[in-house]
C-alpha cells in the first residue's frame, strides 16, 4: 500500500513577507512567515524553534491524549451483562487501542525529530543530505525524507512487495 506524497504548490513571496519574520517572536509567526523566508535562510534559528516549539505541542496533545485513553478503559471496564454490549465495547476497545499504537509510533519519531533539532540534522535529507523543504516539514514535521528520496523509497517498495 503505497500513498502519494504532494507537497502544497510554491506560491510567489511577497517581498513584504519575505523580511516580516525578522521582526516576529517566534510564537506569532504564522506558516506563511515560514514559506516566505528566504532559501538562504533555511533551518535557521527562528525555523529551528519554530519547529521545537510544534513539535512539542504535537507530543505533549499526543500523551494528554494516551491519558484520557486510560482513564477511559478504566471506566469501561464495568461488567456488562449483554453479550451484544460487551462485544460494542471491547470492538471499541480494540479500535481506541490501535490508534493509541499509531500515536505510540508517532510520538518515537516525534522525539528522533526533537533529537535531530538538537544534533543540527532536522530539516536535511536523511539520505541525500539535500533541503527536505518547509512546505513538506510544515505537512509532515517528522519527515527524514526529501520528496524526491520518498518517492524512490516508495517506487522500491512497490516494486520488491508486489
Amino acid at each position: 500500500m503505497s500513498s502519494t506524497i504532494t507537497e502544497p504548490t510554491p506560491k510567489k513571496t511577497d517581498p513584504k513577507l519575505a523580511n516580516a519574520w525578522k521582526n516576529k517572536p517566534v510564537s506569532e509567526l504564522t506558516e506563511q512567515d515560514l514559506l516566505a523566508m528566504p532559501e538562504s535562510e533555511y533551518m535557521n534559528e527562528v525555523q529551528l524553534d519554530y519547529f521545537k516549539r510544534l513539535l512539542s505541542k504535537m507530543r505533549d496533545d499526543l500523551l494528554k491524549s494516551a491519558g484520557e485513553t486510560t482513564e477511559h478503559l478504566r471506566e469501561d471496564t464495568l461488567l456488562v451483562p449483554d453479550p451484544a454490549d460487551r462485544a460494542t465495547i471491547e470492538e471499541e476497545h480494540a479500535l481506541e487501542l490501535r490508534t493509541r499504537d499509531r500515536e505510540r509510533k508517532l510520538l518515537k519519531k516525534i522525539e528522533q525529530s526533537l533529537a535531530r533539532i538538537d544534533s543540527g540534522e532536522y530539516g536535511w535529507c536523511e539520505e541525500t543530505g539535500e533541503p527536505i523543504g518547509i512546505g513538506r516539514l510544515l505537512a509532515r514535521p517528522t519527515a527524514t525524507l526529501s520528496l524526491e528520496a520518498q518517492q524512490r523509497r516508495e517506487l522500491k517498495q512497490k516494486m520488491y512487495n508486489d
